[in-house]
């Protein structure tokens, strides 16, 4: 489950979703920046094997990691929404910061 919201968060920069699941992929998204400021194979087929899409790690080389190539830490950012009408469960944003 996841691995499916990290690449959205990688492709879309910003998704919706529970306040729990964002605090649980916001540090697997921040490694894997992390891991793309690395400009070697071995890092990018890491990558690949921890998202499972090429897509979002393309996406990842080419776009994100160089926005964030100077910064050392803190990309993503969580806003707090309020709770969902259907259970109560507690909703947030979590984005890429620009």
């Amino acid at each position: 489950m996841y691995r499916g919201l990290v690449s959205s968060l990688l492709t879309q920069e910003r998704i919706i979703t529970t306040e729990a699941r964002a605090r649980g992929i916001r540090p697997q998204a921040e490694k894997l920046i992390t891991l793309g400021k690395r400009e070697n194979l071995q890092a990018r087929r890491l990558a690949v094997q921890r998202i499972g899409h090429k897509k979002a790690v393309r996406k990842l080389w080419d776009e994100i990691s160089p926005r964030y190539a100077q910064r050392k830490g803190g990309y993503t950012r969580i806003v707090k929404l309020g709770n969902r009408h259907g259970d109560g469960a507690p909703m947030a944003i979590i984005e890429l910061v620009k």
